[in-house]
């Protein structure tokens, strides 16, 4: 059974340590703050009954996965004998350079040292480790026990190898990997998101749309389909003749779409404030734990649904 160091166990490192030890790993907690890693251990405590009722437990027991994890009170213990470290500190660059030039000397030699980061390239914070070749991103769509996507994104000096590695690593953990030939800001799926993002505030903006409305068109209308297939694949289903065919029937409208897009909002600006209200009106501040628990079972739901789809007529 792989050793896997969770190096932060807030929102991000806690979601790690139920996806890797419901794949049998042993997983230990490491947190700068020593009250972080308990919080942890209660917040998968209480997660872990619901994703066995929904069978996303991999075969395992809630007891099984609890047993699975401990708490180090030291960061040496943790990374003692580790196989992979998965770093989950805040998105601040220089916290990031000196965590990881205190994990580079401290984990063993043949380990994987990985961040969570979801927006700083690998290289500004690696370049001047000795052991840098095995190091990376691994940017997960969080929570990563209820969101398979997972980025794997390496440094210019990573190691083909210590890609390869975790690519197989987290499709072994049941995650999907996104293996980037090479660093990009935004990465993937926030240059995506954002794309989506910009003309989303842009619709708000000009008057052309509520913000419910838009949400609706995502909603109801992309993301059923996009829950199944993404956007090529989506492509290539609707037109008679596959990609080819709909890239010359469509590819004229979506120029001239291009041309008026090329103009940003101001996302703070006072769009933010018809947006906020729409959004509050919908769920009220007080509601929004409530809500983030409501979306989380939902998605509970859906996975168990399309594994047991996948399961019945095949993927």
């Amino acid at each position: 059974m792989a050793k896997v160091a969770i190096i932060g166990s807030g929102f991000v490192g806690r979601a790690w340590a139920i996806t890797f030890a419901r794949a049998g790993s042993e997983v230990v907690l490491w947190d700068h703050d020593k009250e972080a890693p308990g919080r942890a251990i209660a917040f998968i405590r209480d997660a872990l009954p619901e994703l066995a009722a929904n069978d996303l437990l991999r075969g395992r027991t809630p007891d099984d996965v609890l047993a699975a994890i401990s708490v180090a009170d030291d960061l040496e213990a943790a990374l003692e004998g580790a196989d992979h470290v998965q770093e989950n500190t805040p998105e601040d660059l220089e916290m990031k350079r000196r965590i990881f030039a205190r994990l580079d000397p401290l984990t063993p030699p043949d380990a994987v040292i990985a961040s969570s980061t979801s927006a700083i390239l690998p290289s500004m914070f690696t370049e001047d480790l000795a052991g840098r070749q095995r190091c990376l991103v691994i940017h997960p769509i969080n929570p990563p026990y209820l969101i398979p996507a997972a980025e794997v994104v390496p440094a210019p000096w990573t190691a083909p190898e210590v890609v390869e590695r975790c690519r197989a690593l987290m499709t072994a953990i049941g995650q999907a990997p996104i293996v980037m030939k090479r660093e990009l800001d935004g990465f993937i799926m926030n240059r995506m998101q954002g794309a989506l993002l910009e003309e989303a505030f842009r619709l708000v903006a000009d008057g052309y749309a509520s913000a419910e409305d838009v949400d609706t068109g995502i909603r109801d209308g992309l993301a059923p389909r996009w829950s199944l297939i993404g956007p090529f694949e989506t492509i290539d289903l609707n037109a008679p003749g596959g990609i080819r065919d709909y890239v010359e029937r469509y590819q004229g409208l979506y120029v001239g779409l291009w041309h008026q897009m090329q103009r940003r909002v101001d996302w703070g600006g006072p769009v933010l404030d018809e947006i906020e209200r729409d959004r509050r009106a919908k769920v009220p501040t007080q509601d929004l734990v409530r809500r983030q628990l409501w979306r989380d079972r939902r998605l509970m739901a859906l996975m168990a649904h399309r594994r047991r789809v996948a399961q019945d007529i095949g993927e």
